[in-house]
């Protein structure tokens, strides 16, 4: 079986966010313990959980994908790296700049990544 450039590309992804993820967990838990207060640091540590998950997610999706070659399943993995972005990194800017401003961007990414996965349901589903 041959994979397409674009499953490629999302497989990287995939492998930089899940790499992302484990590094920015251990900078909050290492890095940031001392700084941030335990609100904040578990504030930053929802983001550090649901950019982990959903980057397991997106490797899943990729895979449906590369199995199914549906273009709803490659929108929903479009929607789930960008609703994944703006959720977790609002969060991480949120606590490491004391920027609460940026609490109101994070609920953006929930709903993207709501409807991804509910496009993703969707064209499993679909024939």
């Amino acid at each position: 079986m041959t994979i397409n450039k674009q499953s490629k590309l999302f497989l990287a992804i995939c492998a930089f966010m899940m790499a992302l993820a484990i590094a920015l967990g251990a900078f909050g838990a290492h890095g940031l313990k001392s700084v941030l207060d335990e609100q904040m640091l578990k504030v930053y540590n929802t983001g550090v959980q649901y950019h982990f998950y959903n980057t397991l997610g997106l490797f899943a999706a990729t895979f449906i994908y590369i199995l199914t070659s549906k273009k709803k399943i490659f929108i929903s993995m479009i929607l789930i790296l960008i609703g994944m972005s703006i959720f977790s990194f609002s969060l991480y800017l949120l606590t490491i700049l004391n920027m609460p401003i940026l609490g109101a961007i994070t609920p953006i990414g929930g709903t993207l990544l709501i409807i991804a996965w509910l496009i993703l349901t969707y064209g499993i589903l679909k024939d």
